[in-house]
């Protein structure tokens, strides 16, 4: 991983207009819908046209011949456009695809990166803009946009019609579209707004549904339901302004389309009384300039669909900006396990405090080192900056020499086993989660589960390895939760094994089969990294780090250590 300087170098290089060159990948598709759009609407002329046949010619010849003719002509270019109509969704529903298709990934990864980067703000939202920006191109609101450029079109042929009628259309036209561009003005603050506090909204609900248990032990649900109806209200609010200010003009756009309509067929109608146009002439405009102004119709409601497309592409734009792409790196030989700290310096993310300070380590393999301190003196720091979740901001970390943002992730992640305080499992069945959710291998499952003393537990489950657990894994208690975690840490003897107070949720049954397991590892030739509050589980180690304030206070065998705190606390 990037350290944070870097990062901020590599936004605006990667990660500069990478959401329009995806989308320039999808030029061709954007040409043919645009072509497939110029026919169709060229072939929305063909019933205005055969209705003036049909006024200036059929009837006033009488001929039946001409009127079959006429007839086999129009169903047949009908039936072109909608073959063209039909192409052109499919050109564009696979236009989304492919567009998901390039995104998704970069956007997952990039999601995690932020939250790694950021925990404060951890959303899927990037995921979800990309859903709402997909669904909107493949919607039939997208066609106002492909269908709009051509209303001139129309507009010249209702001219060659009459110039009275050309320029009664044009006007109307004009008005309409004013009224459109008016409507996106007014109702872009608000509705940006409220969508920004949906956001914020969901996220607060989230985070309170993961937490129900605490909320309804301590009584608190009242209080937050209060507190996520204001944020409801304010949502309700903004929307109700922008549908307020768009439904006014919704209905001002819809009463001018309609007057338009009947205004032209009077004028028509004036022009034919004075033998200035035919009847035909008269219907063929009234029919052609409803196609010319149906797109301003379609914007209208499609309105709130774009407003939100626009706002996810901004969103996804700022996204792929500010998260630089992981580099590739050449993959490494399979590490030994020697793990060192230089002068490390590591500030926590949305923090300008260091946690850490100048702290240098060295652990070979089959070392066990155990990190102890007060609150705050930077252990879980420590933890996460060893398995490279934490960049660093000075010094650097190092796996048998390399820095650990050199190393390809995929490849060194098998090498590292991690318990983090904050123990999560994920929705799967026992055996996936501890297989990491890679290829379960039945034999390296087991193994795990044995090494650190699950096996039995687990086979008595309702359906041993194949149990299916949860987010909140409602099937586990915490201890069991945390014991599963603990064999996903050890899965595939990996060579470095960092655990942050892995006894937080055990008994004292379980604090001696993790004991037992420390053991294990380090006759494996695992060097193991051991972030305790209790000292009882320190006999497992053989040196002891003591940080205070992010500083290295002590640093030496268990015994030597134990002893220095036992004379200072004495003292």
């Amino acid at each position: 991983m990037a350290k944070p300087t870097t990062a901020q170098g590599g936004a605006g290089a990667e990660g500069q207009g990478e959401l329009r060159q995806c989308m320039g990948q999808l030029k061709q598709a954007i040409i043919a819908v645009a072509a497939f759009s110029f026919f169709i609407n060229l072939l929305m002329l063909v019933p205005p046209m055969f209705m003036l046949q049909m006024f200036d010619r059929v009837l006033s010849s009488g001929s039946v011949e001409t009127l079959v003719m006429l007839l086999v002509v129009a169903v047949g270019l009908l039936i072109v456009l909608g073959l063209l109509e039909w192409s052109r969704n499919r050109v564009l529903v696979r236009a989304g695809g492919r567009l998901d298709e390039m995104l998704s990934n970069r956007l997952f990864d990039a999601t995690f990166f932020r939250a790694l980067r950021r925990p404060d703000s951890a959303s899927a939202q990037p995921l979800q803009d990309l859903t709402t920006l997909r669904q909107f191109m493949t919607g039939q609101g997208v066609f106002a946009f492909f269908d709009a450029p051509w209303t001139p079109l129309f507009l010249l042929v209702i001219f060659l019609l009459h110039p009275w009628l050309g320029i009664f259309a044009t006007v109307a036209a004009v008005i309409l579209f004013a009224l459109a561009y008016i409507n996106e003005v007014i109702t872009r603050q608000p509705l940006g707004a409220a969508n920004a506090q949906h956001n914020r909204e969901t996220d607060f609900t989230n985070t309170n549904l993961r937490n129900a248990e605490v909320l309804e032990a301590m009584g608190m649900t009242g209080r937050l339901r209060q507190r996520w109806r204001s944020m409801h209200n304010d949502v309700l609010s903004l929307q109700a302004v922008a549908s307020d200010r768009s439904a006014n003009l919704t209905s001002a756009s819809k009463s001018l389309r309609l007057i338009a309509q009947v205004g032209i067929l009077a004028l028509g109608a004036y022009l034919a009384v004075e033998q200035v146009i035919t009847p035909g002439v008269m219907i063929a405009a009234s029919i052609i300039m409803a196609r010319a102004l149906a797109p301003v119709d379609q914007a209208m409601h499609a309105w709130r669909g774009f407003i939100g497309a626009r706002n996810a592409w901004g969103r996804l734009d700022e996204v792929l900006r500010g998260t630089p792409q992981r580099g590739e790196h050449m993959e490494l030989p399979e590490p030994q396990g020697r793990l060192t700290a230089e002068n490390l310096v590591v500030v926590p993310p949305g923090s300008r405090t260091p946690a850490l300070r100048g702290v240098d380590l060295e652990l070979n393999p089959g070392d066990t080192l155990g990190v102890i301190g007060p609150s705050a003196a930077g252990k879980s720091t420590l933890a996460r900056a060893l398995v490279g979740v934490w960049p660093s901001y000075a010094g650097t970390v190092r796996i048998d020499g390399a820095e650990i943002e050199h190393w390809n992730r995929e490849q060194i992640g098998a090498h590292i086993g991690y318990l983090p305080q904050d123990v999560e499992l994920f929705d799967g069945t026992v055996a996936e989660n501890i297989a990491r959710f890679g290829e379960v291998d039945s034999r390296k499952v087991v193994e795990a589960a044995r090494k650190t003393g699950l096996h039995e537990m687990i086979l008595r489950l309702p359906e041993g390895y194949d149990t299916r657990i949860g987010i909140s894994s409602g099937a586990l208690s915490a201890g069991q939760r945390q014991r599963v975690a603990l064999a996903r840490a050890v899965y595939g003897n990996p060579r470095i094994v960092v655990l942050d107070e892995p006894n937080s949720n055990l008994d004292q049954a379980g604090d001696e089969a993790l004991v037992d397991t420390i053991r294990k590892l380090r006759e494996d030739g695992c060097t193991v990294v051991l972030i305790a509050h209790r000292a009882a589980i320190l006999s497992a180690v053989e040196q002891v780090l003591v940080l205070r304030d992010g500083k290295v206070a002590t640093l030496g065998s268990r015994q030597d250590v134990l002893n220095r705190l036992t004379r200072a606390s004495s003292a």
